[in-house]
């Protein structure tokens, strides 16, 4: 009879070290989502310095923008160093990619860049809902309250042994506890994984400088389009939904600040806010921000059912059980100046979002036209 043999625990930090030490001296690019907040920036930041440990060159990139006040002074002030992705970019200088705080889906610019480019995926960590396994030498996601407590973790099991009295060790220290903060809600949503990171980071972070990242104020723009979102919201079953029409690249990440200060509402437990974003290059997307406070309501589930896939089959939008978003290419009814075709564009896209949300949440179709009345378009 053969004899019982106990599996070994699966390590995730000496699979990294070992994948890492297998290429060492290489350069490699750290991807991360378009628009990036807190959780990436500060977990691509701890993998760029636990890559140094293995003379691994590693370039932080992204291809959006980052408009939320909160992330760039995170960069500014923490010296985190990034590099914003354009077409014409050099990609063979590259011989690994490694994909932070995401799966692919919200960086598929990049990633078919590196796919023409022929630069393998050797790694990917994030802690969103698994969208599909990826098929590369490392992956570690966890459905913990943050990437940055992945990290934490990598670091606390000695993949960067930390110092208290060097500044990069100090600043990296600080830029996770503030990603874990933000991504759990200032812990309100911690799992008790993101509590122990925390208690570890403790020792090594600048309190006053998460205090300083966390008191910008918010610029006129987004107060502009929370007054919208506020403006134009239609409350159903305890679901606030706002549309607030056109808005730059620049102003994205007021999205998700309208879709919190929504949430605050008495008797709303769950926000959504979306509009057409219109990009540098004059492309139109349809994006959104949702969030709720319902234990029972899985958010990433909802925005999955909700929206679906495109052609390749990937998901539209995705998420956390308490934080989504989503984004739909217009395609080639981006674009026009003539402004009565503008208003009608919105007035669908925005009769389609909430016709799909109220038939989901279960608004019978005689009720359902009171809800549809067309939201401002007004242009940012």
């Amino acid at each position: 009879m053969p004899e019982n043999r106990r599996q070994a625990p699966d390590v995730p930090v000496d699979r990294l070290r070992a994948l890492l030490e297998a290429h060492r001296g290489e350069r490699h690019i750290i991807v991360l989502q378009d628009y990036p907040d807190p959780d990436a920036l500060s977990s691509a930041f701890a993998h760029q310095l636990i890559s140094a440990q293995f003379d691994i060159t590693a370039d932080i990139v992204y291809r959006g923008r980052i408009s939320h006040q909160q992330n760039t002074a995170l960069v500014k002030i923490l010296g985190i160093e990034l590099r914003r992705f354009e077409p014409d970019m050099d990609l063979g200088v590259y011989q690994g990619a490694v994909l932070v705080d995401n799966q692919g889906n919200t960086a598929s610019a990049i990633l078919a860049a590196l796919q023409t480019a022929n630069v393998p995926i050797l790694a990917v960590v994030d802690h969103h809902e698994t969208q599909e396994r990826p098929d590369v030498p490392f992956v570690d996601i966890r459905r913990t309250g943050a990437t940055a407590t992945i990290y934490a973790e990598y670091l606390q099991q000695g993949l960067l042994p930390m110092d208290g009295s060097r500044k990069e060790h100090v600043l990296v220290a600080t830029a996770l506890m503030h990603g874990i903060m933000t991504d759990t809600g200032n812990f309100i949503r911690a799992k008790p994984e993101d509590f122990y990171a925390a208690a570890f980071l403790s020792q090594y972070r600048d309190a006053e400088l998460i205090a300083q990242v966390m008191s910008q104020a918010r610029s006129k723009q987004t107060m502009e389009i929370i007054r919208l979102a506020l403006g134009n919201r239609v409350i159903v079953e305890n679901f606030s939904v706002a549309g607030i029409g056109y808005l730059r690249a620049v102003d994205r990440d007021a999205i998700p600040q309208a879709a919190d200060f929504l949430l605050t509402e008495e008797n709303v437990h769950t926000s959504l806010v979306y509009g057409i974003l219109i990009g540098d290059d004059g492309s139109e997307s349809l994006i959104g921000s949702m969030r709720t406070r319902k234990l029972t309501l899985d958010l990433d589930e909802f925005i999955k059912d909700v929206f679906g896939k495109d052609a390749a089959g990937r998901y539209f939008g995705g998420g956390k059980l308490s934080a989504a978003g989503f984004e739909i290419p217009i395609g080639f009814l981006a674009g026009g100046t003539n402004k009565e075709y503008q208003e009608l564009k919105w007035q669908a896209f925005d009769a389609q979002v909430k016709q799909k949300i109220l038939t989901r949440i279960g608004v019978n179709s005689a009720d359902m036209a009171k809800y549809l009345t067309p939201a401002s378009s007004q242009r940012q």
